[in-house]
């Protein structure tokens, strides 16, 4: 073969190949671009059916393995009605569910061509999901359901999933992707014949996906949760909260707002029962807050427990405002900073704090983490309200002082005590069960010896001061009472939020209790002592008996309490007892004699004066109805 026929047939050979290059790049270019979006509907027309399913959602357990949230199999049933030709199918549906109200459902179908639910997550046997897979034109879905066996117990906290399992409150949507794990695509196309096929995209896996173990302990979050309820019906009040933390390790062992609601049954309850306010809606804290004041003043050596301040009889001008008592019949003169916490003194803390200034208390209040998230593992935290300014005016530092001008959530105040109970090391809070308590996140906000001094304070607040409904036999209980005046949402005081927030002392297992009631209804009482002193106490008692704190009582000197009084007092007390249903005699006793009677007899005293007791009203003898308070005339004795 000569060299110029060769060199044609290479020619011819190299211009079919670029003919045939040319038209894969036109035909793949009519594809691509003019023929995309016609290509991409036909497609689509192919699927009529396409889900995401997440078939095996971990499960939530509390800290002792019993289930709060599992799940249960049931069927979702849906049709294409225009793929129906034979519309008897839907009586055959109806002949095989005959307990479930299908009687729309064909009349339903019928109005429209496109994908629609027959019924949703519903229990069916397997002979009745055999039968309804042989209908023609009617699919089923196996789709798990969401069920919390305890019902109302920690919803709040629990949350709730939608119709697809996804999560969207509580713990729920917080710990969505560890819980819901890897999904399945479910696609439904048509053949080449038109019959449906059904495609899925990798096959069930054999373990759920990641459980969630909570720091909650059920029995006590049952406990707590019947108490506030409680309280917050016999005042009828808006609503309450309980809070129940471990000091050492920051686990929330209970925590629950009332009302609440079934997170079983989502669309029968009220948005504000499904919220957890506890960590979510802030208030003035009122008088719990002095404890920390007192707390800073100690740290900084403004004070000793044993300073006295003078209090002004009930009244002290600063700026253009008359800062008075909580109480108006208080008129206290000289008090010690150990009793201006005992009796929850306005003007005493305010003193304090002028002496303190705000630099130093703002700095102890931040090392506390007022005004900021505490970092628990759930969503909408708020961080309260506090101010950044580097200083306030004096007004502003009186009312911060005693918990005035500032918000705290539940969970900020139960943090902030737990340091207290922790002598002085401030523990994050949690609400995951922790296993390794070295990897706990702590930090020291205060001294020992303050705390241990701030404890022995609020004992005495407990034993002879505001929260007396605190005492449990046996037991030494640190607490105090606050009765914050609640702002409403124009800014004006509408109202109060008693509350009760301590811990036991001297105990093997530390841990604090925070309740409080919103709004008790006019006419009830309010005071944080009476109202939600009870909840603290039913609470507490609970704890300390689960954990058999009783077994090492006769080996702790160091917080011994036999619930009595010295043996002087005792004698003195029993010579003035005029019967239960009577007031005592009080006249010519002392302050502290006085006390010590109003405390063995669960008598409230208002003090005019100083000296021994000359007058009293009512008298002695007089009947005791309700919770009277006997009014208490001092004057200096004489000596004939």
């Amino acid at each position: 073969m000569s060299d110029n026929n060769l060199k044609n047939r290479l020619k011819v050979i190299y211009a079919i190949f670029t003919i045939a290059f040319v038209a894969i790049l036109v035909k793949a270019f009519r594809i691509q671009v003019v023929d995309r979006g016609h290509l991409l509907s036909q497609s689509k027309k192919q699927f009529f059916r396409e889900r995401k399913v997440f078939p095996r959602r971990g499960h939530i357990y509390d800290r002792n393995g019993n289930p709060l949230a599992i799940n249960i199999r049931t069927y979702s049933i849906f049709t294409i009605p225009k793929n129906i030709s034979d519309k008897k199918v839907y009586e055959k549906l109806k002949a095989i569910l005959p307990e479930m109200e299908l009687d729309g459902i064909a009349k339903k179908a019928l109005d429209r061509n496109r994908f629609t639910w027959i019924t949703r997550k519903s229990k069916l046997t397997e002979e009745q999901v055999a039968q309804i897979k042989k209908l023609k034109g009617i699919y089923i879905e196996e789709i798990p359901k969401r069920i919390y066996p305890n019902h109302e117990l920690a919803a709040q906290t629990l949350g709730f999933v939608g119709l697809d399992n996804n999560g969207l409150a509580g713990i729920e949507h917080r710990f969505d992707k560890e819980l819901r794990g890897e999904p399945q695509i479910i696609k439904y196309f048509k053949d080449n014949k038109g019959r449906p096929v059904r495609y899925v995209s990798q096959n069930i896996p054999t373990e759920r996906a990641n459980d969630v173990y909570l720091s909650i302990d059920k029995e006590v979050q049952a406990v707590a949760e019947k108490a506030i309820k409680e309280a917050v019906e016999r005042v009828d009040a808006k609503r309450g909260g309980v809070g129940v933390m471990d000091a050492e390790t920051g686990e929330i062992i209970a925590m629950a707002n009332y009302p609440t609601f079934d997170p079983n049954d989502v669309g029968d309850s009220k948005g504000s029962d499904r919220k957890l306010a506890f960590i979510s809606d802030p208030f003035e804290p009122g008088s719990t807050l002095k404890v920390l004041t007192l707390a800073s003043a100690l740290e900084n050596k403004v004070v000793r427990p044993d300073t006295n301040y003078y209090c002004e009889q009930g009244r002290l001008k600063v700026e253009d405002h008359i800062i008075k008592e909580a109480e108006s019949r208080k008129k206290f003169e000289w008090l010690s900073v150990e009793e201006i916490l005992m009796y929850s003194s306005n003007i005493g803390t305010t003193k304090i704090a002028f002496d303190l200034t705000f630099p130093k208390l703002k700095k102890t209040l931040n090392d506390f983490k007022i005004g900021e998230k505490t970092g628990i593992e759930l969503p909408a935290e708020s961080r309260g309200i506090f101010t950044d300014d580097k200083n306030v005016s004096p007004l502003s530092l009186s009312n911060i002082s005693f918990g005035q001008g500032v918000a705290t959530t539940g969970i900020q105040m139960l943090a902030a005590f737990a340091a207290i109970s922790n002598d002085g090391v401030y523990v994050q809070p949690t609400i995951l069960k922790v296993n390794d308590p070295k990897k706990v996140k702590a930090k020291r906000v205060i001294p020992t010896d303050v705390a241990k001094s701030i404890t022995e304070m609020m004992v005495n607040t407990v034993e002879r001061g505001t929260a007396r409904k605190a005492r449990i036999p046996y037991f030494k209980i640190a607490a105090k009472t606050s009765t914050a005046q609640r702002a409403d949402s124009n800014g004006r005081y509408t109202g109060y939020i008693p509350g009760f927030l301590g811990f036991p002392v001297g105990v093997k297992k530390k841990f604090v209790v925070y309740s409080y009631v919103d709004k008790p209804a006019r006419g009830k009482s309010y005071y944080g002592n009476s109202v939600a002193g009870p909840v603290f106490r039913k609470v507490t008692e609970y704890l300390l008996y689960k954990n058999k704190e009783f077994e090492g009582l006769a080996e702790n000197e160091t917080y011994k309490n036999d619930m009595a009084f010295d043996s002087v007092k005792r004698v003195q007390s029993a010579k003035r007892y005029t019967g239960r249903g009577s007031v005592p005699n009080f006249v010519g006793l002392d302050k502290k004699s006085a006390m010590a009677l109003a405390q063995k007899l669960d008598i409230d005293l208002s003090h005019i004066g100083v000296g021994v007791v000359l007058e009293q009203t009512p008298e002695a003898g007089s009947n005791r109805d309700g919770d009277v308070v006997v009014k208490l005339k001092y004057a200096p004795p004489t000596y004939e």
